[in-house]
């Protein structure tokens, strides 16, 4: 699977966070020759564990997350943070987890937004909303490398395209800034070639970024 970076939207001291900055950051794809290929969108879903009977709600793992990626409907991945697993279902999972009723969703995050083609590079810029609001949560993106899989050898590359791209927004004088912050992915178990795993747990880490950024 070719190489992701997630990248999410800091916010200078002070600064508001606005759809404006989205649609900047999407000209500024435009401005370095992105041609728009369609939306996307991908969700992560914060559960909750339901008491049953014997079983007392705080004897469940409370840190339990959903993501169900946009390039792959037929799967779902389960990530408990605190325990470091992560774990691949089919989709149809959901529709079991409802019956059991064990974990019951208790906040629904929509990442989602316009796609582009930029040579070797697929690049997704997004806004982070609940499910039930249009109340927006963060701004993120995706860069996404179409020739390697490899985490290590493609590093120097994305980095570079990382440094364009800061180049490319400083020049919008907007009041922030994208950052990319590496994933633990050795602590769930990943290795260097690059699986849908590793956007998991990605989305965690940029979904933790967007709340922090948003209180500081």
């Amino acid at each position: 699977m070719p190489i992701k970076w997630l990248l999410h939207w800091q916010p200078n001291p002070g600064a508001t966070l606005s759809s404006q900055i989205l649609t900047e950051a999407c000209s500024c794809v435009e401005s370095i020759g992105g041609t728009r290929a369609g939306r996307w969108k991908t969700t992560l879903t914060f559960y909750r564990p339901m008491a049953r009977d014997g079983v007392s709600a705080s004897e469940s793992p409370r840190d339990f997350l959903g993501v169900q990626l946009h390039d792959l409907p037929g799967k779902y991945y389960f990530i408990l943070r605190v325990h470091r697993i992560l774990l691949e279902a089919d989709s149809s999972i959901q529709a079991v987890m409802e019956k059991l009723q064990s974990y019951k969703a208790r906040v629904v995050l929509n990442f989602e937004g316009f796609q582009y083609q930029l040579g070797d590079f697929q690049i997704r810029v997004g806004k982070c909303v609940p499910s039930q609001s249009e109340s927006l949560r963060g701004i993120m993106m995706e860069v996404e490398y179409l020739p390697l899989s490899s985490i290590e050898k493609s590093r120097q590359i994305m980095e570079e395209f990382v440094e364009i791209w800061q180049e490319t927004v400083w020049k919008k004088s907007l009041p922030g800034h994208f950052l990319h912050i590496d994933s633990n992915f050795t602590d769930y178990g990943l290795l260097d070639y690059y699986t849908p795993q590793h956007t998991a747990v990605q989305y965690a880490t940029c979904m933790q970024q967007l709340i922090a950024a948003v209180r500081n």
